[in-house]
């Protein structure tokens, strides 16, 4: 019963700007490690920023310096600034979250995904 509702998501110019959001609702303990994927047409999901709930982050070597992944764990969202985007940046961006329900229930929680279109 855990969902994760994303925005932000929409259709830019190259050298624009994009900040998803994503926010994680229902039966929720602790939210351990939050990220972002990406598929675009014809390829495979890639895994785009992750974040602890230290804060520590991991960004796919494509992005770094472009994109920037921030969470609050108090009120369990994560966000994806994204800066310079690129026309290979086009894709259908996930949210995700590894998280405990309960003290003994561990779940992998997925968004719907979120249309991020870049134009030339």
């Amino acid at each position: 019963q855990v969902q994760l509702v994303e925005s932000g998501g929409g259709l830019v110019q190259a050298g624009g700007s994009l900040r998803l959001s994503c926010a994680a609702s229902g039966r929720i303990f602790r939210i351990n490690a939050m990220g972002w994927y990406r598929q675009a047409p014809g390829k495979q999901r890639e895994l785009v920023a992750t974040i602890t709930s230290a804060g520590n982050t991991n960004y796919v070597d494509s992005v770094k310096g472009r994109f920037t992944i921030s969470r609050d764990n108090a009120k369990n969202t994560v966000a994806l600034q994204m800066n310079s985007l690129k026309p290979e940046d086009t894709a259908v961006y996930y949210c995700n979250a590894d998280l405990l329900a309960t003290t003994f229930q561990k779940l992998d929680a997925w968004g719907q995904g979120t249309l991020v279109t870049v134009s030339s």
